[in-house]
């Protein structure tokens, strides 16, 4: 078991941890990416070293390079990944939920799923499925990995800094934290609060064009018959 104290910033294990584990935890949900993350800062924090952003940008590389592999894995082998990942019937709402989001919110679902458990994988391998937009994904992702790695970072490092003397104590902490927000996100997602203030709003509709043309000649002849059917009756 890897003990804090050889988390260090000088040591090559730390930059390895931070590269790898955000990379392949996008193929293996259950890789503890995150815990890893928060687990540096808290072993960094009383450090000042700039070596620290070092760390942070391999951490955002390696989500960078996971949610990208999953996209080329989704395009290239999507019949496949079809049925491995997406069968069943759990599996089916899991692909309807990311194909309905994505085309509803689509570069900001992106983002926000990557702190979604089990969101990331699915947005993902969906958009290489449907062929989303390469760009879009890129800079989607890219944003994505350096919000994450800054957050789980930082949040370490807070914790770290609270109980200096105890590291563990910060490192629950930093957990506890991360778990909150976790579950926040997720308590979002499932109730959607958002739409509560759709509810209550008028569907605008059609606006009024200009009368047809057609229109126009039939009433303008209706009106010019009333009025030779008018002075006929007025000679008589």
């Amino acid at each position: 078991m890897i003990e804090l104290s050889h988390l260090a910033i000088t040591s090559p294990v730390s930059y390895a941890i931070a590269l790898l584990l955000p990379a392949f935890d996008a193929l293996i949900p259950v890789l503890p990416s995150e815990t890893a993350i928060i687990t540096l800062g808290v072993a960094t924090a009383g450090s000042a070293d700039p070596r620290i952003a070092v760390l942070v940008a391999l951490a955002a590389l390696g989500a960078f390079i996971g949610d990208n592999v999953c996209y080329l894995i989704g395009r290239r082998l999507g019949p496949l990944i079809d049925r491995r990942v997406f069968a069943g019937e759990k599996g089916a709402r899991r692909r309807a939920w990311a194909e309905d989001v994505l085309a509803r919110y689509g570069a900001r679902i992106i983002i926000a799923c990557r702190f979604v458990p089990g969101g990331r994988t699915a947005i993902t391998l969906t958009c290489g499925l449907v062929e989303y937009r390469r760009r879009t994904f890129i800079a989607a992702t890219a944003c994505a990995g350096v919000i994450w790695a800054c957050y789980a970072f930082f949040i370490g490092r807070l914790g770290g800094r609270a109980f200096e003397t105890r590291p563990w104590a910060g490192l629950l902490l930093a957990f506890g934290v991360a778990l909150a927000v976790t579950g926040l996100t997720e308590a979002v997602r499932r109730i959607r609060p958002w739409r509560w203030f759709s509810r209550g709003t008028p569907e605008p509709g059609p606006e009024p064009g200009p009368e047809p043309v057609q229109q126009a000649d039939e009433r303008a002849a209706a009106d010019a018959n009333s009025a030779t059917t008018a002075a006929d009756g007025g000679d008589c």
